[in-house]
């Protein structure tokens, strides 16, 4: 790539991310954002970190996992059910953590 091509790139990238992040300054009165749009808000937390988490649980070198006989598919389950039966963050952690390394030291997973 040429030189100019990453400069071009640079100076795109940052035009866009100040129009962005700028957007919402540039009014002089208070933008309202509809119902459904902030409904939507309430969730995109919870779906960016799925995105992330699911791909390392289910996926090995970018394919769905060959068999179920996988440390991480348990420690999941142990910890969404943890978290489920006491609400804490620690101890979904914790047993997670727990389960996945008794199964791959214990079993060699």
């Amino acid at each position: 790539m040429s030189q100019w091509y990453t400069i071009t790139g640079i100076v795109g990238l940052a035009v866009v991310t100040v129009l962005a992040r700028g957007f919402f300054l540039v009014s002089d009165r208070e933008l309202e954002l509809p119902a459904w749009a902030m409904q939507g808000f309430r969730y995109a937390p919870l779906a960016a970190l799925v995105a992330v988490i699911a791909p390392e649980i289910v996926l090995t070198d970018g394919a769905l996992l060959p068999t179920w006989a996988d440390a991480r598919i348990y420690a999941v389950l142990v910890s969404t059910a943890y978290f489920w039966w006491r609400r804490g963050i620690l101890g979904t952690i914790l047993s997670g953590t727990a389960v996945l390394l008794a199964l791959k030291i214990g079993l060699g997973w």
